[in-house]
This record gives structure tokens, C-alpha cells and sequence, in this order.
């Protein structure tokens, strides 16, 4: 498999955390993630990552049904990781206060933010992750 430049390839799991770290480093102060991808393609598992790399010592997993789980980080920084799977309109976000949770500052990490496209801020980072043939990951920015 060739790697798209600027993507990062992940041929197997043990090669998760140098992926979640260079991630980290590619998207610099963005604050705001937006993670692309069909049901399977690793967004959960590559977000449990990149909270790993970031010292959070709590069990990540995905928040389908609340929506939304808050990690701290070791140095007690929050991280937002919300899904929206379950989101039937744009309308049940404000409902969680999806805008102070973008306002805050901390780090926002979205899985199944297609069901909110039209509230997503400009700055969003959208990412796009890819099943290839072998069973290996492109992680790309969009």
C-alpha cells in the first residue's frame, strides 16, 4: 500500500499509538476534530488512541448512547468525545449545548459528524478514515 501524502497509514493495531502521536503533531492547535468514516473503519479505537497519548488515565469508549463522555488528561485538561450517531436532527445537539462544548477551548473529538454538518464551526478539522483492501487504515485530513 502506498500512503497518500500527508495521511497516515496504519498497517496493523500495534501500530495505533505512533499513528495517534503523529496525528497529534499534524493537527497542531486544532481544537475542534471531525472523524469521517463507515461503521468499522477504527474511529472509536484510533480516538481511545489519541487520549491514551494524551495521558488519560480512563477507560475510553464510545459515548453512543450519552452522546457525549468527558476524559481528563493527567494534567486535568478535558477532552470531548462526543458520537452522534444517534442524533436524528442538528436541532438534539443544542440540546446537549454542543456550542459551549466548541467554545470551551478543549480538545473535541466527533465521531458521525455528518448528522450535524450544518453546525459544525469553520475551524472544524475534518479527518476521513479509510478501510483499504488489506485491512489496513488511511487516516487523511480532508
Amino acid at each position: 500500500m502506498v500512503c497518500p501524502m500527508e495521511s497516515i497509514c496504519i498497517k496493523n493495531i500495534k501500530e495505533l499509538p505512533a499513528a495517534a502521536s503523529a496525528f497529534l503533531k499534524q493537527i497542531g492547535e486544532s481544537r475542534i476534530v471531525a472523524f469521517y468514516g463507515d461503521m468499522g473503519a477504527g474511529k472509536t479505537t484510533f480516538i481511545k488512541n489519541i487520549c491514551l497519548e494524551l495521558g488519560v488515565p480512563d477507560i475510553v469508549n464510545s459515548p453512543t448512547f450519552t452522546i457525549v463522555n468527558e476524559y481528563r488528561t493527567k494534567n486535568g485538561e478535558p477532552i470531548f468525545h462526543f458520537d452522534f450517531y444517534r442524533i436524528n436532527k442538528p436541532e438534539e445537539a443544542y440540546d446537549i449545548g454542543i456550542e459551549e462544548y466548541f467554545d470551551s477551548g478543549s480538545l473535541c473529538l466527533m465521531e458521525w459528524p455528518e448528522k450535524i454538518e450544518q453546525i459544525l464551526p469553520p475551524e472544524t478539522l475534518r479527518v476521513k478514515i479509510s478501510v483499504q483492501n488489506d485491512g489496513s487504515r488511511v487516516i487523511a485530513l480532508l
